[in-house]
């Protein structure tokens, strides 16, 4: 059969008809374990009957009536985000991307609210933000910029983890608003920042009037331990964006948040004519009942102690492993050479894992795996690299 569908990803040979819980089945009837659940978005596993039932349910009842009136199921899950997260208030989108562009547009109205000619933000290297334009150009990866210039002005680019390099930025550069920042770099290769990283940043943030934002796309949603990863630290950031596993594969997006940057948009300021419809918000809303229900945040945390902690048995004494590290359900195995190859391997094995910045092994598994599920993925990715 022809396929018009647009050449923007190199897709694996493989149809998948089927999901449930931590596996999925395709066309051949073959069964694969999910390490990836759809790269952090399908956190609860696949068909959660939960999230099923409210699908259905909310597809018989209402899709659609745009933000030009009130959505009852928005208003309950803004509610909801905000008591966990600490933020005043919310704007629902339908990505990580969108979000984040919510989040920049915050920084610079702030900054030209201020009088600030050409607000600018401070962006890490190693970050994934998006691919929009903006978001694209915020982004910390030269290989994201290539054949899109010209790049848009106002970011101002520091190294992941350095905090010097930041009051250096504060102390010559009286254009910056903003930080932004992932938590736990994901698309980067899963790297852990030092404890003080965000405290300080947060320090930074308060002496110099510039807003905090982190980028929770992926930590969010309980992955981490907690259900954004900035709560593993004292601090609360003043903007938050999150997807992903908001909506365990119905499209979602949010950015929260609060103080003065909550006050920064008016009506004709931003919007979405999608977000925060009463379908997404309905299975975000579910998502949230089940990680309540079933413990997820304290279970990711188990969970991810149990699979690192295997894979340094197994694989100990290797030359050709760098690091294995994680923080929850985050999880990494830095390989020292190139391992390109791996995720179509592993494909032909039955396993689901993706290869990120050439030599990492990323795998961000359903947080409902049971202790022999977690065990399995072990196995797997052990035989990977073994054989």
């Amino acid at each position: 059969m022809q396929n018009h569908v647009m050449n923007t990803y190199g897709r694996m040979p493989v149809n998948f008809v089927s999901g449930a819980g931590s596996y999925l089945t395709d066309s051949e009837g073959k069964t694969y374990f999910d390490g990836l659940t759809g790269i952090a978005v399908c956190g609860l596993g696949h068909a959660h009957p939960h999230v099923a039932e409210a699908l259905a349910h909310q597809a018989k009842t209402l899709l659609h009536t745009s933000n030009l009136y009130e959505i009852p199921l928005q208003t309950k899950l803004a509610n909801r985000l905000c008591e966990r997260s600490g933020m005043d208030n919310a704007f629902f989108c339908n990505s990580g991307a969108e979000a984040n562009e919510a989040a920049i547009k915050l920084a610079r109205l702030k900054g030209n609210n201020e009088g600030i000619k050409s607000p600018s933000i401070v962006v890490v290297d190693g970050s994934f933000h998006g691919r929009t334009m903006a978001t694209l150009t915020a982004t910390g990866n030269r290989k994201v910029h290539a054949g899109f210039e010209p790049l848009l002005s106002g970011f101002v680019r520091a190294p992941f983890n350095d905090i010097a390099a930041v009051e250096a930025i504060a102390a010559n550069n009286p254009s910056v608003v903003a930080v932004m920042v992932e938590p736990i770099l994901g698309e980067g290769g899963i790297y852990i920042p030092d404890d003080a990283y965000l405290t300080s940043l947060r320090a930074i943030c308060d002496a110099n009037n510039w807003l905090l934002i982190a980028d929770e796309v992926q930590s969010g949603n309980a992955r981490t331990g907690k259900f954004f990863a900035y709560q593993h630290t004292d601090i609360l950031p003043d903007v938050v964006t999150t997807a992903k596993g908001l909506g365990n594969g119905m499209p979602i997006g949010v950015c929260l948040a609060r103080g003065a940057a909550a006050n920064l948009f008016v009506p004709g300021n931003h919007g979405s004519t999608f977000g925060g419809n009463p379908m997404a918000c309905a299975a975000a809303n579910a998502v949230l009942d089940v990680i309540d229900a079933e413990g997820l945040e304290e279970r990711a945390l188990v969970l991810g102690e149990r699979i690192q902690n295997g894979l340094r048995e197994e694989l100990a004494g290797r030359n050709d492993i760098k690091e294995i590290r994680g923080a929850g359900l985050m999880l990494a195995v830095e390989m020292h050479q190139d391992i390109g190859g791996y995720a179509a391997k592993a494909l032909e094995q039955g396993l689901l894992i993706n290869v990120t910045q050439g030599n990492i092994i990323r795998m961000l598994p359903p947080l409902t795996m049971t202790d022999a599920e977690a065990d399995e993925l072990v196995s797997r990715v052990v035989d990977l690299i073994k054989n």
